[in-house]
């Protein structure tokens, strides 16, 4: 739940921000930073963010709901069929995949 203004302002006024910085450029300098996450896109994912489609348009273009192309993208379903040959072809060819479906 988010801190009131009043609550807030009380927490603000009991830092030292500069000793926090301080901190913080002691932690970098010992290589206790936060840790670095990779995330795998998915086929799906891939293939939209390369035709530079909007999911709406994308999903359309394919023939599927918003939400099947969501879980496609999400990693929690899988494409299959015609779907799967469409989204290759996205993946490899956006090009050709624009000039070729949106009609």
């Amino acid at each position: 739940m988010p801190l009131t203004e009043k609550e807030l302002m009380e927490r603000d006024a009991k830092r030292n921000l500069g000793e926090e910085l301080l901190e913080s450029i002691r932690d970098v300098k010992a290589g206790n930073h936060g840790k670095i996450h990779s995330l795998t896109m998915t086929e799906a994912a891939e293939a939209r963010s390369k035709t530079g489609l909007s999911q709406p348009r994308f999903a359309e273009l394919l023939g599927v709901s918003v939400r099947t192309l969501q879980e496609w993208e999400q990693g929690r379903r899988m494409p299959s069929g015609a779907a799967r040959s469409l989204l290759h072809i996205a993946a490899l060819r956006p090009d050709v995949f624009r000039d070729v479906l949106a009609v």
